[in-house]
């Protein structure tokens, strides 16, 4: 069955992701679209195996419900599609890719007007429609025939979609500075856009990881502290000012700073958050999910803003963004986007205004870090993850779910939230279990004033939960 999660549809390629399925999914979209008026969508695609072939695919299925399918005919990042139907003012859009799933996913992401991941609405009736479909119910034209009849299009956004960003970012201030950069695609699509960039900006740049391997190097395409290894080492090799991984589909990215260490996502954010506000003197609340980190809060409350917490799932965040009009939102798995942008993660707009934020402030990412820590007191994330069987899914969700019951804690509890997950607020801390809404996976995240404070709490819930506490 076709199942759309947090981050779109994914399934495993020749087993849930097959061309029937695909069809199913973009049969449902077309006569979604038939039934709105709406004649128009624009489609994308990254580096994974079957991405192009699955984009021919959704295009044939699409057209022949009267829809015209502009086809960018180069893989490219997902938020170039998704700045695309904002900017072309389209009512759809839509990009194959699995983002950071392992090699094996493949999937399809849908937009909605204005350039926002569509709400679960409309993929719940997206979802429901294409499976209620057979395959003799699906129409499809010829894609040769589809170009030849202009129902199916090539185009090329990338131009105006980098010069979008380039306008946004102080290049006067890169140029005097001159940094020096290692990019790591992680042999995903953020090449080309990131090294016109950084290039036009006159950064010296190295450059790793970066041909079509379908296998991703035989790594996961997500830019975490065990797959940035490659990069930790040629930061240092090259004496570089910071290196920038981005995920398989460019909606997320990793860095490392100066000295080789890997900054996490929930650092990025904060940084960013807090340059916006002091350095470049914009204003705004922040938007963050329930498993990204409470130091935001206390950036925004400085300076007499407030975050605002939704669920996980960056729909959710462009909603609040929309809602309050918030100057930035992100997620501790590495994707935000800024006021004024995309209502999308955009990890190549989020890594030009890192270099930006160096070049400007003119001290080392390492130095940053620990003044935000010096400023605001330091709090640390832990996370953990275990893939799950639907037998142990079902355990775990009755035990904690249905009958809400917890570990003993060391510290007295605030209050419990089961509004995505089960998340148990302390006075300075917290901690989350919630299943995974791209894999079959369940994940803990925690929150304290020291790493190994923030790791005992995921231990003692893994514990509790019975999950291999060795892993």
């Amino acid at each position: 069955m076709i199942q759309f999660g947090t981050g779109g549809w994914r399934a495993v390629i020749g087993d849930g992701f097959t061309r029937v399925n695909i069809q199913r999914v973009a049969a449902a979209l077309g006569r979604r679209m038939r039934r709105e008026s709406a004649r128009e969508l624009c489609i994308g695609y990254d580096r994974r195996f079957l991405s192009r072939e699955a984009a021919i695919w959704f295009s044939e299925a699409v057209a022949a419900e009267g829809v015209k399918v502009d086809f960018v005919n180069l893989s490219a990042p997902t938020p170039q599609i998704m700045y695309t139907v904002k900017s072309w003012n389209l009512p759809y859009g839509a990009a194959v890719t699995a983002s950071h799933n392992p090699a094996v996913y493949n999937g399809i992401k849908l937009f909605t007007r204005g350039g926002r991941d569509a709400a679960q609405a409309v993929t719940d009736a997206i979802q429901a429609a294409a499976n209620a479909l057979s395959e003799e119910e699906i129409r499809t034209i010829p894609f040769g025939q589809g170009l030849s009849e202009g129902r199916i299009v090539y185009v090329d956004p990338r131009d105006a979609y980098l010069d979008s960003i380039m306008e946004k970012i102080d290049t006067r201030a890169i140029r005097r500075r001159r940094p020096r950069v290692v990019l790591d695609p992680m042999y995903g699509v953020s090449l080309t856009g990131l090294l016109t960039i950084l290039y036009s900006s006159r950064c010296d740049v190295d450059v790793i990881n970066d041909r079509h391997d379908a296998f991703f190097g035989r790594h996961l395409p997500a830019p975490n502290p065990e797959t940035l290894a490659d990069l930790q080492k040629a930061v240092l090799e090259h004496n570089a000012d910071i290196g920038i991984a981005t995920d398989g589909d460019a909606d997320r990215l990793g860095v490392i700073d100066e000295r080789g260490r890997y900054v996490s996502a929930n650092e990025i954010l904060v940084l960013l958050y807090y340059y916006l506000l002091k350095y470049k003197g914009w204003r705004g609340a922040a938007v963050r999910n329930v498993a990204t980190t409470h130091l935001l809060d206390r950036v925004a409350a400085r300076f007499g803003e407030k975050c605002v917490e939704v669920p996980v799932g960056f729909k959710h965040i462009s909603a609040g963004m929309q809602a309050c009009d918030a100057l930035i939102g992100g997620e501790s798995s590495g994707g935000l986007t800024v006021r004024g942008h995309i209502f999308g993660k955009d990890g190549l707009y989020a890594a030009s205004l890192l270099v930006e934020m160096l070049c400007v402030t003119g001290e080392p990412l390492s130095r940053l870090i620990q003044d935000i820590f010096d400023t605001f007191g330091e709090l640390h994330v832990a996370e953990r993850d275990w893939p799950l069987t639907p037998e142990r899914r079902d355990e775990i969700h009755r035990r904690v779910f249905e009958n809400r019951a917890l570990p003993a804690f060391d510290l007295p509890i605030q209050r419990v939230s089961y509004a995505d997950g089960c998340k148990v607020y302390f006075d300075g801390a917290w901690i989350i279990v919630r299943f995974s809404g791209t894999e079959p996976r369940v994940r803990i995240f925690a929150e304290h004033d020291t790493p190994e404070r923030a790791e005992a709490l995921v231990g003692r819930m893994a514990e509790f939960l019975g999950l291999d506490t060795e892993r």
